[in-house]
């Protein structure tokens, strides 16, 4: 998981991994002021600090926003707290 102090990001590693399919919201948007794809997770906005993460590709910013996503939900789990319910598409 990234951390962002100032303008500078910190690495945090949290070795839990999960096999189960995510099935939250993940916005990958290009920062002009950052130079990098930041990622935001709109359903844990009220647990923690959007962005959560980024990277310098597109790519790379997908795969540590898993990353990040993967250790919210393990934290949330150690700490017996709800997990959130994902925003789901309505289709037609």
């Amino acid at each position: 998981m990234y951390v962002r102090r100032s303008r500078h990001w910190k690495h945090r590693r949290d070795s839990t991994t999960m096999s189960e399919k995510l099935h939250y919201s993940m916005i990958v948007q290009w920062s002009n002021n950052d130079q990098a794809y930041l990622v935001t997770l709109p359903e844990w906005d009220k647990r923690v600090f959007n962005p959560v993460t980024h990277g310098d590709t597109y790519e790379d910013a997908m795969k540590n926003g898993h990353e990040a996503l993967e250790a919210l939900v393990a934290s949330a789990r150690k700490h017996d707290e709800a997990l959130l319910e994902p925003l789901v598409f309505a289709g037609a």
